[in-house]
């Protein structure tokens, strides 16, 4: 097993571990460092960006400017396509599956022709803990 091997594995666990919580590559040189494994950033990248790839990982693009998250699906792609809700207050990404969305994406597609990614569709507001 290869050095890349090993820590592509490493970075697979945590982000299987995080529950679908999404997190930056930052996050994860951070995460892993607390738990002594030592990691660098372009490493973690490459990595990610193998893992996107592979359909294991799903990259988000929240906020233009702002890092990139990245999501564990698994293996077999089983994260359903879901919008996002963004806290303005906290930064809190909320995964959304709604009917009523999934009507208004309907709509657009048969009367103005245009299909919405769902995936990278965000919706800005403020959350219920922090109203």
């Amino acid at each position: 097993m290869g050095y890349n091997t090993k820590q592509k594995e490493q970075i697979t666990a945590l982000l299987r571990s995080a529950n679908g919580v999404h997190m930056t590559a930052d996050d994860i040189v951070s995460r892993l460092s607390e738990n002594g494994i030592s990691v660098g950033k372009s490493t973690v990248y490459r990595q990610l960006e193998k893992l996107v790839e592979q359909g294991v990982v799903r990259r988000f693009f929240v906020e233009e400017g702002v890092s990139a998250c990245y999501q564990f699906i698994g293996e077999d792609g089983g994260c359903r396509e879901h919008y996002h809700l963004k806290c303005s207050v906290c930064g809190k990404l909320l995964h959304v599956e709604c009917e009523y969305l999934d009507e208004v994406s309907t709509h657009i597609l048969r009367h103005h022709g245009f299909v919405i990614s769902n995936e990278k569709t965000v919706l800005y507001g403020i959350c219920e803990n922090c109203r």
